[in-house]
């Protein structure tokens, strides 16, 4: 069988810009992968999105870079599917192996004529509540947000270590019914989570991600804290697991991270099994990003794949998102015999 591999740079304008603890931006720059099997009787083709992430260390252009050397190898490759999907595999985790990885799935299906659903012997995703993400701002312009937003059922709030409970107090008061998830992004210190924990929970805050930088993981041995906390810049793929235990109560799956949904999915059956609690997350992106990883949905105590909601101009075909309801996958998007390209 004989593959080719596609990339494009694409760049996915924001409704309004986006802060993290990191920084801010206005636009989401993405790769597309689109992977082509010309078999004896037709030309199948499969594509997928990534994110590429400054956090680590990668760029549009290096991912990019990678997955081209990646389609020059192949000019020397005459394997099957599943061959293929051993030489993706032996890629680094990444943005890169993840375009790939998603792409070689919904190529699967195809070549197949079954969903990645039914591959990987998954049940078929229910509706189910995704937060919807409020960037960093003035506690006043975030309980404006929060307000905007309709008192959905989960809010998740990017901070800083500026003003934690002030922020919190504000979105509370103009959005009580809702629940929080409290993103820190590596910015918080051990005594900034010590500080805050107790008044957190009282503001109906039920986790915590990433409050400290991965590198001092190890202060949070022996500390309870009164919310739950969720491993995200910590956990990339299940080599972390053990290390993990007894520091975090839950961990945050997104398919940049893991290097794929084959990695995606192996982590969170290993993760379950320890006893974590699954969070399922992304990078801002497209409907195409979050297609595979919203397959794992039914296993996950708490979701969140809004990226669609980010940008001004999602998919044809994209996730249907209201009021913090997430309707499953459209097949026509990404994952099925009938999934439809388009660039």
């Amino acid at each position: 069988m004989i593959f080719h591999v596609e990339a494009y740079q694409q760049a996915l304008p924001l409704k309004s810009v986006f802060r993290i603890a990191r920084g801010a931006k206005t636009q989401a720059d993405v790769v597309v992968v689109t992977l082509t099997a010309d078999t004896d009787n037709a030309q199948l083709v499969g594509w997928a999105e990534s994110v590429p992430y400054g956090r680590y260390n990668e760029t549009v252009e290096s991912v990019k870079q990678e997955i081209n050397q990646f389609a020059q190898s192949l000019s020397a490759f005459d394997g099957d599917l599943a061959q293929l999907s051993d030489k993706i595999q032996a890629l680094p985790g990444g943005s890169a192996r993840n375009a790939l990885d998603c792409a070689w799935w919904d190529l699967k299906a195809k070549s197949e004529q079954k969903s990645v659903a039914d591959l990987l012997s998954l049940s078929t995703p229910s509706p189910c509540i995704t937060a919807q993400t409020l960037s960093i701002d003035t506690p006043e312009a975030m309980a404006a947000a929060a307000k905007a937003l309709g008192h959905p059922p989960l809010i998740k709030v990017k901070l800083d270590n500026q003003d934690i409970v002030p922020k919190m107090q504000a979105i509370h008061q103009a959005s009580p019914e809702s629940q929080f998830i409290v993103d820190a992004n590596e910015g918080w210190s051990i005594h900034d989570l010590k500080a805050c924990g107790d008044s957190l929970k009282a503001l109906n805050v039920i986790l915590i991600e990433q409050p400290l930088p991965a590198d001092k993981d190890a202060e949070l041995i022996d500390y309870s804290c009164p919310v739950p906390l969720c491993a995200d810049e910590s956990c990339h793929t299940r080599k972390e697991l053990t290390y993990l235990k007894g520091r975090y109560d839950a961990v945050n799956i997104k398919l940049d991270k893991t290097g794929g949904l084959t990695e995606a999915h192996a982590l969170a059956q290993e993760a379950q099994a320890m006893g974590f609690e699954i969070m399922l997350g992304c990078m801002v992106g497209s409907s195409l990003a979050m297609a595979p990883i919203s397959l794992l949905s039914d296993c996950a105590k708490f979701v969140d794949l809004d990226g669609p909601l980010l940008i001004k101009t999602d998919r044809e075909n994209g996730f249907d998102i209201e009021q913090g309801l997430m309707q499953p996958l459209n097949n026509a998007l990404w994952g099925s015999p009938n999934s439809q390209i388009i660039l």
